[in-house]
């Protein structure tokens, strides 16, 4: 039986160099195949210190913080605007291992952003999100989802305060009509108001009233009434 012998793998020669080149402090910009650039500190051939990194498949550019090759610590990402020629500011703030990490601000377009916490790349946290239609939510996120306690404020000034779950207003809450003078207080489930009351609020100074105010429904034990039911669609799963 004759005896194959499989093929010696050979590296690029580049690789060799740049392994024995053991980069270390303040360089010059450092060119990849692909026509990505570093500008900025070494330690032990990574990025490490202070440095901006340049993407030409992406037009996008990093400068800030690196660690061991990979953002962390502040730093600024931006892409590059075809139509000016300069980079726009996508995010600013904190990273850890190549994703947004803390605190930091990130822009999806001219008027609509956040700014909070992240965590593996993804809101969570406490975070403020301002949307393009003029919304405005403060408070609680996770997975990039508003979660926990948050208020949403609507363009019209109507707002939502209590519980969210998955990005929907889920659990206790409380939403203000300012424009008719009414406040809904009760359980929402996966955005839905389930039950609750509905009572006149700020009424008189309401820009555009109900015509009639709403009436008083008496019950031997509306708490009581109440808490059952709520407590009903709390515990549905």
């Amino acid at each position: 039986m004759p005896f194959v012998k499989s093929p010696r793998m050979v590296e690029p020669l580049w690789m060799e160099w740049d392994r024995k080149a053991q980069k270390s402090g303040l360089r010059h910009s450092v060119y990849s195949v692909n026509g990505d650039h570093y500008t900025g500190e070494w330690l032990n051939n990574l990025k490490h210190g202070k440095g901006t990194y340049i993407w030409k498949s992406k037009n996008s550019i990093y400068e800030g913080d690196w660690k061991c090759g990979k953002r962390s610590g502040f730093g600024t990402y931006s892409i590059l605007n075809p139509d000016t020629g300069e980079y726009v500011k996508v995010y600013s703030g904190s990273w850890k291992n190549d994703k947004k990490e803390g605190y930091g601000t990130n822009f999806y377009t001219d008027t609509e952003y956040y700014e909070g916490d992240w965590r593996s790349g993804e809101k969570s946290g406490w975070g403020r999100m301002y949307f393009a239609n003029g919304n405005i939510y403060e408070g609680e996120w996770l997975e990039d989802k508003q979660n926990g306690q948050g208020m949403l404020q609507l363009a019209n000034a109507n707002r939502y305060e209590g519980s969210w779950m998955g990005g929907k207003k889920h659990g206790p809450g409380k939403f203000y009509y300012l424009d008719k003078g009414q406040l809904y207080e009760g359980v929402w489930v996966e955005d839905i108001p389930k039950c609750g009351t509905m009572i006149d609020f700020g009424r008189a100074e309401a820009p555009l009233p109900t015509m009639y105010p709403i009436p008083e429904v008496k019950l031997e034990d509306p708490d009581g009434v109440l808490e059952q039911v709520q407590t009903s669609y709390l515990n549905q799963k």
